[in-house]
């Protein structure tokens, strides 16, 4: 079964959507493919790294209202044991990162490098909007980081990325992550690991009946 994950980067619940579905793969029987789709929360151009929780302020309506819902979505990070720094977090637009997951895709390092993308900016405070952070990032998972820069500067697979974002919309993906199984059957949310297991074994079940007939 292919499983696509629609999600963005610097999207807390997508990282959170990410450790559960890892969960429930890790006990799962049945033959998955993961597959990266790109979606950015926000496309507009970032002109400087500032800090993260004073770009959600000036979003959702004052300091206070960010503040609730960073320390939210921060506890039940914790209780899926993932950290999330919001003090160190900076806003950043995700093209280039979607970008270098195509390619790290194709070497084999997609969920290291996802992975590598969201400790980053949940934990360490990088700006994964930046071209030498990015290539950094991908030679901590093991790629080349010169050959990143270069593709990173080049307008490579920037057409691809951009459909691919285009694509998500048509389908009606409006909010992250979305878990799209067996190319038909939708989530949407980043569910307790119990709930994915049952979405699994119903789409396998419905597949293998389909497929019998």
């Amino acid at each position: 079964m292919e499983i696509e994950i629609y999600a963005d980067v610097i999207c807390p619940w997508c990282y959170i959507g990410k450790r559960r579905l890892d969960e429930a793969l890790a006990s799962y029987e049945g033959e998955v493919t993961v597959r990266y789709r790109p979606f950015q929360l926000d496309p507009s151009p970032v002109p400087e790294p500032l800090p993260l929780v004073e770009a959600l302020a000036g979003k959702f309506g004052g300091p206070g209202r960010a503040r609730q819902m960073v320390d939210h979505v921060t506890r039940v990070a914790a209780a899926d044991g993932l950290r999330l720094d919001y003090d160190r977090a900076v806003i950043a637009n995700t093209f280039d990162a979607h970008r270098l997951v195509s390619w790290a895709t194709d070497q084999g390092k997609a969920a290291e490098m996802v992975e590598a993308l969201y400790q980053a900016h949940f934990n360490h405070g990088v700006d994964v909007g930046s071209r030498e952070a990015l290539a950094t990032l991908a030679g901590k998972v093991g790629l080349d980081a010169a050959d990143a820069r270069r593709f990173l500067d080049s307008d490579e697979r920037v057409a691809d990325v951009a459909a691919a974002l285009a694509a998500a919309q048509d389908l009606g993906i409006t909010s992250v992550p979305t878990f799209v199984l067996a190319g038909k059957y939708a989530v949407s949310g980043a569910h307790e690991v119990q709930t994915l297991l049952a979405a699994l074994a119903e789409v396998e079940q419905r597949e293998s009946a389909a497929h019998s007939h």
